[in-house]
């Protein structure tokens, strides 16, 4: 393994941890994938191995499903009180919090993302949001029900956990998805099996010693590194109760049919076309800096990132201009470069699945405004892009492209229906950004897109306590706030004949 390149900018604990093997978690023990293989993870500030990880399979994911159910059925976990699972949950927020400074750089390694994102957005959100949902653990409750029917009843509801989860993750924010669906579930009393994105191991796997760290009881978290085999085997698998899946629409549409043979519980959160919308009387020293942080943070690899944006014609060209200044004030570099502002892609496939569509784009016409093409010879970099001319039957319209691209649409129109359509006009509905000074105009708008959240004056906000998911092949169910808990909770009823 070569980790020269980088090595010069990683802290002792985080070398520490690189240089050791890693493996799967099972039951409470790293232990090797029962094949015996492993697989390589790279740096993609320059295209260099920089790990190995055993690559789990159908039989470890088997393996990590029955101590997951021995977990939830009996020994300290199923015991528990609200309150000791709840402090626990607490007690893992803070320990992430204690190992920030690591954290954000082997995510920045692993992943590419700048490590000042790492550290100041991703970090800080995923302890706050176990905490937060820590907090629930003991305010899981059911209802006293009245009943019409003749007699005297007693009736009431009851939550309980749903059982054994899978949880699939992404590559885009690897340790901040892996806290999002681990600490809802912990919260309701589940456990769980994570399998993260091949690409990124390396979070997941020190989130597991963090775990480990923090007390839980063997067979609660349970983490199995690995590629697409170990995830269809997980969603298939008949003692899984239900299923957790961020990722692309496509392989959520896979999902959903491996879920099907025993009926298990899906959610998902996909993939995303997002409108940004910028009116005429918008504040453009808000919007302009606004608009582009929600298509080039985290290199447009975001699922809500703000790809579609609608100018009105009377302010487009200094929108065009403004953009074009912020996207050359961006520094593209390695992610633990502390300077840098715009890392590499995750991967040599994502490089060539954006350089495709831009390509596509001029094929058809498109004109490019800034940007537009690799940055570099090595590792895995694209510029800031910014696309004119378009058409809504263009690909770069049409599909999630997941880069730093954003398609600038002119429109001349006043009418919100009119707007709404072309907003709401893809097959997705995760998120859109509504750019004005008038309030009232914001809040209609708000209420005729399709979007599971829809931002004002500004794009890619999210909060521990608001609902995240979509609309339409965006996805299934919601993420965080009180919504998250009831995904991995089940409703019963009863009631008593007095």
């Amino acid at each position: 393994m070569d980790v020269s390149a980088s090595e010069g900018r990683l802290s002792s604990g985080a070398k520490a941890f690189i240089a050791r093997r890693h493996k799967l978690l099972i039951d409470g023990h790293w232990v090797d994938a029962r094949s015996g293989r492993t697989f390589a993870v790279f740096d993609p500030s320059n295209g260099q191995q920089i790990a190995e990880v055993a690559e789990g399979g159908a039989e470890d994911v088997n393996r990590a499903v029955g101590a997951a159910r021995r977990a939830f059925e009996g020994g300290p976990w199923a015991k528990m009180k609200p309150v000791e699972r709840g402090k626990m949950v607490w007690r893992l927020g803070d320990i992430l919090e204690a190992h920030a400074d690591e954290l954000a750089e082997l995510e920045s390694l692993d992943n590419g993302k700048p490590v000042r994102d790492a550290r100041t957005v991703d970090l800080p959100f995923g302890c706050e949001l176990l905490r937060y949902m820590g907090g629930w653990s003991t305010k899981i409750c059911g209802q006293q029900i009245p009943i019409s029917a003749p007699g005297e009843w007693h009736a009431y509801s009851i939550r309980e956990p749903v059982g054994v989860v899978g949880q699939i993750i992404p590559w885009n924010f690897p340790l901040l998805m892996a806290v999002w669906k681990i600490a809802p579930a912990l919260a309701a009393g589940c456990t769980i099996v994570l399998k993260p994105a091949e690409q990124t191991p390396l979070t997941a796997i020190r989130l597991g010693e963090l775990i480990v760290e923090a007390g839980f009881p063997p067979g609660v978290v349970n983490i199995i590194t690995g590629d697409g085999t170990a995830g269809a085997a997980l969603a298939a698998h008949p003692d899984v109760d239900k299923v957790a899946f961020t990722g692309s629409t496509e392989v959520g549409k896979l999902i959903v049919q491996a879920a099907a043979g025993n009926l298990k519980k899906v959610s998902l959160e996909l993939g995303g076309k997002s409108p940004a919308i910028v009116f005429p009387d918008a504040d453009l020293s808000v919007a302009i800096p606004g608009t582009a942080s929600g298509i080039f943070f985290n290199m447009g690899q975001c699922c809500t990132a703000g790809s579609r944006l609608f100018v009105h014609e009377r302010v487009f060209d200094k929108v065009m201009t403004g953009l074009a200044g912020e996207a050359a004030r961006l520094k593209i570099g390695p992610g633990l470069d502390p300077e840098t502002r715009i890392g590499p892609l995750v991967s040599d496939e994502q490089l060539r699945r954006v350089t495709g569509y831009l390509e596509s784009g001029r094929q058809q016409g498109a004109e490019v405004v800034t940007g537009g093409k690799r940055h570099g010879n090595s590792g895995y970099f694209v510029e800031p892009t910014i696309i004119t001319r378009t058409t809504p039957e263009m690909k770069i319209v049409r599909e999630e492209i997941f880069g730093p691209v954003v398609c600038a649409i002119r429109y001349n129109d006043n009418d919100l229906d009119r707007i709404a359509r072309e907003g709401n006009n893809t097959e997705y509905g995760l998120a859109a950004s509504i750019w004005t000074r008038d309030l009232g105009i914001a809040h209609k708008l708000a209420r005729k897109l399709k979007a599971g959240s829809v931002w004002i004056n500004v794009h890619n906000f999210n909060d521990v306590a608001l609902p995240f998911g979509g609309y339409k092949q965006s996805g299934w169910g919601r993420e965080m706030g009180y919504e998250a808990i009831e995904l991995y909770t089940e409703t019963k009823a009863v009631a008593a004949l007095l």
